[in-house]
């Protein structure tokens, strides 16, 4: 029954998490703006503020960072170096980086140099506005993962928001090819490599290690005077040819 929901509820997940997607680009765009006002009205009292100003800086670019993730881009690069905020997670994640973005937010604000008469009506509120509203959104963020995934189909709520109500169907495709290119990538890893089986290994005797490859039996010369007995070529018992000496250079170094 409750899979069943949770399917009945991936069609209108897919407006409910776009719409969901476009508040979290506002809330990073506030946070933003917050930082580059608190930037601007950085006070100058210690030779400390370089730090503080650095960390705006941080929390800037990290916001940037965030809104390019929940883009339709880059979901690769995402996928294989930030699986947590990867396709294939939910946004719990996210939620966590609005929450620490948000509550450093409201906690800059008790400091005199950024209290309202300091800063002013107007930017007071942007960061006021900034760290509620990145609050408000890490919560939504986390009920809606739980509220639009399915465990048990290894549906998230990010795919849920990709794909609509044919999320379940993609995902089973996706895992499909996946396999299908690991198996011929091993099956390519073990063409390319040589195999080795202790099995079909052939055992010698040690009377057949210590023989040598190629066993020939050679006689010693024959010294015969019988012309009649010997030809060109005499041969032993067991049938091999052995050369007359009488033609070896050796004999004929007297001559040189």
């Amino acid at each position: 029954m409750l899979s069943f929901l949770k399917e009945s509820l991936a069609g209108p997940g897919y407006v409910i998490l776009n719409a969901i997607r476009v508040l979290n680009i506002i809330a990073l765009l506030d946070i933003i703006a917050a930082d580059a006002v608190m930037l601007v009205k950085i006070s100058l009292l210690t030779s400390f503020f370089f730090f503080q100003a650095v960390a705006h800086v941080i929390s800037a670019g990290f916001s940037i960072f965030l809104i390019i993730s929940e883009l339709p881009i880059l979901q690769g690069y995402f996928d294989r170096n930030w699986p947590l905020i990867g396709q294939d997670s939910g946004f719990i994640t996210l939620a966590i980086a609005l929450m620490v973005l948000g509550v450093g937010l409201l906690g800059n604000l008790n400091t005199e140099a950024t209290s309202q008469e300091s800063l002013g009506l107007a930017f007071w509120r942007i960061i006021l506005s900034a760290g509620i509203l990145a609050m408000i959104m890490s919560v939504v963020n986390v009920v809606s993962s739980f509220v639009f995934a399915d465990r048990d189909a290894g549906v998230s709520a990010r795919h849920v928001r990709a794909y609509g109500a044919v999320a379940p169907q993609k995902i089973v495709t996706r895992n499909a090819s996946s396999s299908q290119r690991s198996f011929k990538l091993s099956l390519k890893r073990e063409d390319s490599l040589p195999t080795y089986s202790s099995h079909t290994s052939v055992r010698r005797s040690p009377s057949d290690r210590n023989a040598t490859r190629f066993p020939l039996k050679i006689s010693g010369p024959i010294h015969s005077n019988n012309d009649a007995a010997s030809s060109k070529y005499s041969r032993d018992s067991s049938g091999v040819s052995v050369p007359n000496l009488a033609h070896h250079p050796a004999m004929y170094s007297g001559h040189i």
